[in-house]
């Protein structure tokens, strides 16, 4: 699952629908592969050689291959500064424990019901840190981590996914015992172990981990790296208040248990400022929750008026009740942090009190929080996904959606902003760096709202190909533009249909598009007019549409709904899947439309009759066709020899005779490749059978210009 900068590495890839795999691609250029080669120059299925550039930071990256349908979902591939091993031998005892070198790292698959064992040798006063890296590389093993001495007696247990900081008591030998929480194993629990010596004193910087979905809207943009301030302890209450200056930048922690935080500073009546706290969104259980103060004294009584109160940062978008785009997405932008604007009604003394809501029964000096307090900053973060369509009640799953187009088809990305101090404009949503044959239409985020969407077209004679793309948001700010990234997210598994797996969302760290070439949408819904449709305020505007049909469907009509700024109120209607065309209908006059351009499309969800390797079914019975011909060729022929030998002197039998033979042995040459070709058939046949498949069906963009209605 990684390697060591400035080495390489052999890797084996697995996964569903891998015929025909090509590239193994990763999200930066400094990582390169190619297929292994045996020693008769062949390539060897799955396998391929990694070299890892020297000057290749430390981090995770992402890993894709280059399949006929396109590139795949990704893997997380990490790249670390220490030598690193691979798991070779049975390691489930005490007595059979792999060593490990102290500052290396081991790759591993935990099994079933077991439990792997490794020593290393340290010495007294040595501190060691021991960390696996699971679930933020992709892995379903939840680790539990146990330091033990050398005759297997635990020392120190980790059980939430931490690090191990062990000072090594006396020289000897050490034992890390590793299990997954529930026993549970297999080819997708594996882990990343490593170990070092780390000086005394100073924070543990664990192996890289994926970020959460959420984190799209941490930083603000220009914070520093470091916050320019520490948390003092003591700060618990108001005598031990720390004092501030506005703006501040503070980082603290919430430790130990049920841990108060107070800060105190002055400001003057009528002043805005703008409290923003990050902790969850560095990964951390915790749930941070602020409450200003203002602070009078009638004598030498202290009286204080609860000022404002802040907790969580709402979702922007409704979101699915149970994570598995029941009834809204499935990924959920919001966050437990802080987010709030702050209007001093008094001059004078305040106190700003930070708590972690459901800290009181956790002590981790590792649950750290950011405050920062800052006048109005103006500004959006942008994150988005592909589409879901809302499932049916007790339905779970929770699909990966790599940007793979076939030939033919519309894509949609969700688009989500968090608009930060005050910010309520436009946002235009722009996609650059795409393959031949792609375009992209973003649907902007309007004034005041929080969702758009970019839809990605590709022309049904696309040529195979990658790209990464450049995904980003622009808007006016205090008369300056400025243009921020958009984030991808996923799951780093899919979950076709389970009731007992849980979805393990992430960011995506690029944004590849590629192109199958190969592959086709079941239908294509196109404007019959390919410019910008003229209407009138007040208009009921009739937009014909043409299908372009590739496949049977279960069902006759297909019900779509209207996506775009102003028109999402349109009310559903149907259109027959097996007519070459249809209408839509838009009661400007109902939906109020103003004068100006739009952008819309139309989408809903249809059961295609999927064919997968169609072609290959014409392949095979055409190879089919011509065994057949060349064995009733050679038949015709052995006839023939056989009435010419029974018609020849004797002194020409034999010749006649080797000649029967020859042909003989090529009839069961062509027999045999018959079958193989029937075979063949049978096997293309069958793959290729019809197969029902939910499948989101997005119109190409349509542009509307709304002129004013004439008057009367």
């Amino acid at each position: 699952m990684g390697g060591q900068a400035g080495t390489q590495v052999e890797i084996s890839v697995s996964g569903e629908y891998l015929e025909d795999i090509g590239e193994l691609v990763f999200s930066d250029p400094r990582i390169k592969a190619v297929q292994k080669l045996d020693e008769n120059q062949k390539v060897v299925p799955n396998k391929y050689l990694v070299s890892i550039s020297a000057d290749c930071a430390v981090g995770i990256y992402e890993a894709r291959i280059m399949t006929r349908l396109g590139l795949s979902s990704s893997r997380i591939f990490s790249v670390s500064a220490m030598p690193e091993v691979t798991q070779t031998a049975s390691n489930k005892t005490l007595a059979t424990a792999m060593n490990l070198e102290v500052n290396s790292l081991c790759n591993a698959v935990m099994s079933v019901r077991s439990a792997d064992f490794y020593s290393f040798e340290a010495r007294q006063g040595q501190r060691i840190i021991v960390d696996c890296a699971t679930r933020g590389i992709d892995s379903k093993l939840d680790a539990v981590l146990i330091l033990a001495d050398a005759t297997g007696r635990d020392l120190l247990v980790e059980r939430r996914g931490g690090a191990l900081d062990f000072n090594v008591p006396a020289d000897g030998r050490y034992i890390v015992k590793i299990h997954e929480l529930t026993f549970k194993g297999g080819p997708d629990h594996f882990y990343r172990l490593a170990l070092w010596e780390s000086p005394a004193n100073t924070p543990i910087v664990r192996l890289p981990s994926t970020r959460r979905v959420n984190s799209f809207s941490w930083p603000p943009q220009s914070l520093p790296e470091q916050a320019s301030l520490n948390e003092v302890e003591p700060n618990q209450n108001a005598k031990q208040a720390q004092r501030i200056s506005l703006p501040c930048d503070i980082s603290g922690s919430f430790f130990p248990a049920a841990d108060v935080d107070v800060f105190e500073f002055e400001a003057k009546k009528g002043e805005e400022w703008w409290i923003e706290v990050a902790s969850e969104r560095f990964g951390l259980p915790t749930d941070p929750a602020v409450l200003v103060q203002q602070v009078t004294q009638a004598g030498d009584i202290e009286k204080l008026v609860d000022l404002a109160e802040f907790s969580d940062i709402p979702s922007p978008v409704k979101v699915s009740s149970n994570g598995y785009a029941y009834d809204g997405p499935p990924f959920n932008p919001g966050t437990s942090d802080v987010l709030g604007r702050l209007v001093i009604k008094e001059e004078g003394t305040h106190r700003v009190q930070l708590t972690d809501l459901f800290g009181g029964t956790r002590s981790d000096l590792r649950n750290t929080y950011r405050l920062v307090i800052r006048r109005a900053a103006p500004d959006f973060a942008l994150v988005a996904w592909a589409m879901h369509m809302e499932l049916r009640n007790g339905d779970r799953n929770a699909l990966s959606k790599p940007v793979s187009l076939r030939g033919g088809t519309t894509m949609a990305l969700e688009v989500i902003a968090l608009r930060r101090d005050g910010f309520n404009g436009d946002i235009e949503l722009v996609l650059n760096g795409l393959p031949e044959g792609v375009t992209a239409h973003g649907l902007k985020i309007p004034a005041g709202q929080s969702r758009g969407m970019m839809l990605l077209s590709t022309d049904q004679n696309a040529p195979r190909s990658a790209t990464q793309a450049s995904f980003f948001g622009r808007a006016t700010i205090n008369e300056d533009v400025v243009t921020r990234p958009c984030r991808l997210a996923s799951y780093s598994w899919p979950i076709p249909d389970s009731w007992g797996e849980i979805p393990y969302p992430r960011l995506v760290a690029d944004m590849p598009v590629s192109v199958s070439g190969i592959d086709f949408a079941p239908i294509t819904l196109a404007p019959l007019s390919r410019g910008a449709i003229e209407a009138k305020t007040g208009d009921k505007l009739i937009i014909p549409l043409v299908h372009t049909r590739r496949s049977d469907f279960s069902g006759a009509t297909l019900q779509l709904k209207t996506m775009g700024a102003g028109f999402e109120q349109t009310p559903m209607f149907d259109v027959d899947v097996a007519a070459d065309g249809s209408q839509a209908m838009l009661d400007l006059a109902a939906l109020k439309t103003p004068p100006g351009d739009y952008l819309i499309a139309f989408y809903g969800s249809a059961v295609a009759k999927y064919r997968h390797r169609i072609a290959d079914v014409a392949i095979a019975d055409e190879v089919r066709r011509k065994a057949e011909e060349e064995l009733k060729a050679v038949e015709a022929e052995i006839r023939n020899a056989t009435d010419e030998a029974n018609s020849v002197a004797a002194d020409q039998k034999l010749t006649a005779n080797l000649a029967i033979q020859a042909l003989t042995e090529r009839h069961q040459l062509l027999s045999a490749a018959l079958t193989a070709a029937q075979e063949q058939l049978k096997k293309a046949t069958e793959v290729a059978q019809p197969k029902d498949i939910v499948d989101i069906v997005v119109s190409e963009p349509i542009a509307i210009h709304v002129q004013p209605a004439e008057a009367k």
